[in-house]
Order: structure tokens, then C-alpha cells, then sequence
């Protein structure tokens, strides 16, 4: 691809006859991620696993790469996202490249700009920047399905990030099995696997390969934010509360059982609400008519939709404040509010969303 890479199939070495597959740790992790593939018809090589070379995502290349063999399926793709933030990452793309050669499976790799802003910081660029890489990437392979390596340590850090911003009883929901964003599905089979036992079966992995997992120091920076409460938060919470982070993941889908429910409640508000063709404008009268409680979630559902976290209780209630004041002295008002890079504006009785700078 004229913006990227793939690896060469010619393989030198081949690691899974040394794997311990037979290993009921590995049989637990592969057996949660088949119950998850269960619920798509694809077959393996319309799919694409996201590798940024750390131990969890290097795991998920590995298990798909024995459920592959043993089902004498056509091998599953790696994608691998270079962020370019650190001068370390030109040697990660080719390390995750010798992972996927010896794994036999195809690899392809691309870079991107991560443009941060006093709107957006890093940490959420460079995640928007990856989510287009992987749109890009999946269109180039055929690939309709990616599956992403984070476990249950991640979903109780998403789940006390979400507590901390007030996003409210759907926000606590966090990550999903199974996501929709730019037309791809985003599966992730591991969100009840505590880290621990991926690491442990990463063990072996490199006992039998030699092959050892990518260590970014960023995860360990505390200021980032994530890093921050990884680092701070959580150390004293395992000796408070161990266990803390299954109870939280528990808590997670609880809340993410309820937000099936609001959901369909607001997909029906949002289709009253004179939507444009692709989602991104509705009328702003229309949503007038709605209670105060369903104008909000159906705010939060939209935003969803288009692929924004979840708003804080305090953003969300000055964007509703801004929309009814809006109503309130005439359609033609400005208003921008600025949200996860993108830009909520009215115009002409139209709520819509713009991502990127505007006047």
C-alpha cells in the first residue's frame, strides 16, 4: 500500500510447534476469544488483529494464530499502527513484523501523524489518529472485523477514568465486546481475562520463541492520564481491594446491560429527531420536544455514533445549555462546543457535528 507495509510470507522460523497451546491457560484465553468469533460468520482472513507488539496484543496474534492451524483456516491478518511519538517505534514495527513472520501470518503496518491540541490531547489523538489507520488498513485486506487486545484490567481503568468525568450510567458501561465504528466491527473477547494471565502465558510464549513483548514507557508515565491513575490509584486500590478490578469490570457490563436498553430507547428518540443521511445533523426544534433526561441521552447516543467518548457530566450539560439557549433566542445564534477534536455547531435549526478546526 502506497502509505504503509506488509511483511514478507516467506518464513524463517515457525513458532507455534514450540507453544504451549495445550496449557489451560492458553485453552482459556482461545476459548474466550471463539466464543466471541462465534457470533460472526467471517472467515479468519477477513479479520485483523491490532498488534502493537505490548504482551496483550501479542497474545491475541498468538491464539489466533493456533485457532488458525487447528482449523486448517486461511490466517488472520496484523495490523500495526505507528504512531510516530517516539524515536523507539521504528524498531517496535519491525519487532511486531518477526512476531507476525513467525506466526505465519501477514502483516501490514502504517504510519500516522498525531496532531494534539489544547482540545484534544495526546493521548486521544493518537487514538483517533489508530482507529483511521485501521479503517485504512481494513479496506486495503478486505478485512471487516478487528479484534483488539484489551482485558479486564483495561475495563476497570475505563470504568474508574468514566466515575472520575461523571459520564454518567452508560458512560460506566466503558468497552464493549463488540463495537461499530466507521463501518468496521471492533471485537474484544479478552475484557474478562485478568491481565495477570496473559502475561503469565506471554511467559511462555518467549520461554519457547525467544520472542519477548514491547515495554512502552508511556504506560508508565503518569502524565498521561491512564498512566497516571496506573500508577498512582491503582497500586493502593490491590491493597485495599484486590479483586478491584474484576468487581469493576463486573460493574461495566451491568451498566452495559442497562445501556442496551436506553439505547434502543434513544436510537427511536434520534429517528424523530429528522436525522441527515449520514447521522451528523438532526433538528434542533425536534429535540426541544424531547424531556430534559432523553434530550440528554440522546445526545450521548449520537455522539456515540460518530465515534466520541462518552461527555463528561459537565460538558454535556453546558451543551445542552448552549442548544436550548439557542432555541430560545432564534435558530441563526452561532454556537460551537468543542468535544474529543470534534466541533458540535447550529446552523439554521441544525444541530451537526464538524470534526476537525473551524472558523
Amino acid at each position: 500500500m502506497p502509505d504503509g507495509q506488509s511483511n514478507p510470507l516467506s518464513i524463517v522460523h515457525d513458532w507455534l510447534p514450540a507453544y504451549p497451546a495445550d496449557h489451560p491457560l492458553s485453552r482459556r484465553l482461545r476459548r474466550a476469544l471463539i466464543h466471541q468469533l462465534k457470533r460472526f460468520p467471517q472467515p479468519l482472513d477477513h479479520m485483523a488483529v491490532a498488534v502493537s507488539g505490548g504482551p496483550d496484543s501479542a497474545m491475541l496474534a498468538v491464539e489466533l494464530a493456533v485457532l488458525a492451524r487447528q482449523t486448517n483456516s486461511a490466517p488472520p491478518h496484523v495490523f500495526h499502527v505507528h504512531h510516530g511519538l517516539q524515536q523507539a517505534a521504528d524498531g517496535w514495527e519491525e519487532h511486531v513484523q518477526e512476531l507476525a513472520a513467525g506466526l505465519s501470518l501477514p502483516c501490514h503496518s502504517i504510519r500516522v501523524e498525531v496532531g494534539a491540541s489544547a482540545a484534544i490531547g495526546v493521548e486521544a489523538a493518537a487514538r483517533a489518529a489508530r482507529y483511521r489507520a485501521y479503517r485504512q488498513l481494513a479496506n486495503h485486506c478486505g478485512v471487516g472485523v478487528v479484534l483488539l487486545a484489551h482485558h479486564q484490567d483495561d475495563q476497570a481503568e475505563t470504568v474508574m477514568l468514566r466515575l472520575l468525568r461523571g459520564s454518567g450510567p452508560t458512560g460506566l458501561a466503558a468497552m464493549r465486546p463488540v463495537s461499530r465504528r466507521d463501518g468496521l466491527l471492533f471485537v474484544r473477547p479478552w475484557l474478562d481475562i485478568p491481565r495477570a494471565a496473559i502475561l503469565q502465558q506471554m511467559q511462555r510464549f518467549l520461554m519457547a520463541t525467544g520472542w519477548a513483548p514491547i515495554h512502552d514507557p508511556t504506560n508508565y508515565q503518569d502524565h498521561y492520564t491512564r498512566s497516571a491513575l496506573r500508577e498512582r490509584l491503582a497500586p493502593q486500590l490491590d491493597q485495599r481491594w484486590p479483586g478491584w478490578q474484576g468487581i469493576l469490570a463486573r460493574h461495566a457490563e451491568l451498566a452495559g446491560e442497562t445501556a442496551e436498553i436506553l439505547d434502543e430507547v434513544a436510537e427511536k428518540d434520534f429517528s424523530r429527531l429528522q436525522p441527515g443521511p449520514d447521522g451528523r445533523d438532526f433538528s434542533l426544534l425536534a429535540w426541544r420536544k424531547l424531556s430534559p433526561a432523553r434530550q440528554a441521552h440522546v445526545l450521548r447516543f449520537w455522539l456515540a455514533s460518530q465515534g466520541l467518548r462518552a461527555p463528561s457530566h459537565a460538558r454535556l450539560s453546558d451543551i445542552m445549555r448552549q442548544l436550548r439557549g439557542l432555541h430560545a433566542l432564534g435558530h441563526d445564534r452561532s454556537m460551537q462546543v468543542r468535544h474529543a477534536g470534534a466541533i458540535i455547531m447550529c446552523q439554521r435549526g441544525r444541530v451537526l457535528l464538524k470534526h476537525g478546526k473551524t472558523s
